[in-house]
């Protein structure tokens, strides 16, 4: 077996556990905005049964920790394949070890955030620690295309536009946990007006309506700073870079729309997860546009046709 086929496997591997956890992020919001995570109080059972009886709320838990069961199957396979041979070791072994523990760590959280009854600590951790996986299996997925591709991953220069877009994904990162706390909370329904916040400009940051202000005020910062991100990378030499960092700040804007509908429609299930999918979809390209304006050397070129005049 070649060297490239067992890198194009690790990339088709680690781009189906990618979409796995995607989907397993978004359900996380609808068992949340359902009140559906103590449906099954017990793991690794639910109510006692391997498949419990059905009812909405106990079905969308139990449905939650089958795909759980599947994302972590996948990635123990990925990681499998990448451990077990040396070219594909050499240069994914330490993303792949990161990706073991951070694994390991999150059927803990997940366990906890039964046994201490959805306590918002435990699940804003247990969010942060799958983007956390997500982001790292994104990485492992593109520098497996990269080697299959034949980039040996040489010192090249990286776009100065790495810094802005780096620091826009690093703040994406961090409003999706704000949006997770929000969720866990309920402080979204702490005020459903907006651009105020029960009638006030600048409420006091306190309690259940602090969290969601803090929440509004980091959805104002990230448009600034992907604004600021697009306008740097419009000089990046890869255009997939350019077209990232637009297409996160058309992403941000669209997802301000999302967010004050969910103020004003009281936050129906399907318009938190719509609303997660796109943060997550944020968080995902930002952090792929960083890779490639700080990392050109380890990523599969951009096709000669797809250059652009800057």
């Amino acid at each position: 077996m070649t060297a490239t086929h067992s890198f194009r496997t690790a990339s088709r591997l680690g781009l189906a556990t990618t979409g796995l956890m995607y989907g397993l992020i978004v359900i996380g919001s609808i068992v949340r905005t359902t009140g559906s995570g103590l449906s099954c109080p017990d793991w690794p059972l639910c109510g006692g049964h391997l498949i419990p009886p059905f009812e909405p709320h106990v079905m969308i838990e139990w449905f939650h920790r089958l795909v759980a069961l599947l994302v972590s199957l996948s990635l123990v396979l990925t990681l499998g394949w990448v451990v077990s041979h040396a070219t594909v070791r050499r240069r994914l072994g330490g993303l792949a070890g990161l990706a073991l523990v951070l694994l390991a760590l999150q059927v803990v959280l997940g366990a906890l955030t039964v046994w201490r009854l959805l306590s918002p600590a435990v699940v804003g951790s247990h969010l942060a620690v799958a983007l956390l996986l997500f982001c790292s299996m994104l990485a492992l997925t593109l520098l497996a295309r990269g080697g299959a591709a034949g980039q040996a991953g040489a010192p090249a220069r990286g776009e100065p536009a790495a810094l802005p877009v780096g620091i826009a994904a690093v703040a994406a990162y961090g409003q999706c946990l704000l949006g997770g706390i929000v969720s866990a909370t309920h402080a979204g329904s702490a005020a459903t007006d907006w651009p105020t916040a029960n009638g006030q400009w600048f409420p006091p940051l306190t309690g259940l309506l602090g969290i969601q202000v803090l929440h509004r005020y980091g959805a104002y910062t990230l448009v600034a700073l992907v604004a600021v991100a697009a306008v740097a990378a419009r000089r990046a030499s890869d255009p997939r870079v350019r077209r990232g960092a637009w297409t996160a700040l058309g992403l941000v804007l669209a997802q301000v729309v999302l967010g004050v509908l969910n103020l004003v429609l009281r936050t129906p299930p399907w318009l938190s997860a719509l609303h997660l999918a796109v943060a997550v979809t944020i968080l995902a390209v930002l952090f792929v546009a960083t890779l490639r304006a700080a990392a050109p050397a380890w990523l599969p070129a951009a096709r000669p046709g797809a250059a652009v005049a800057r």
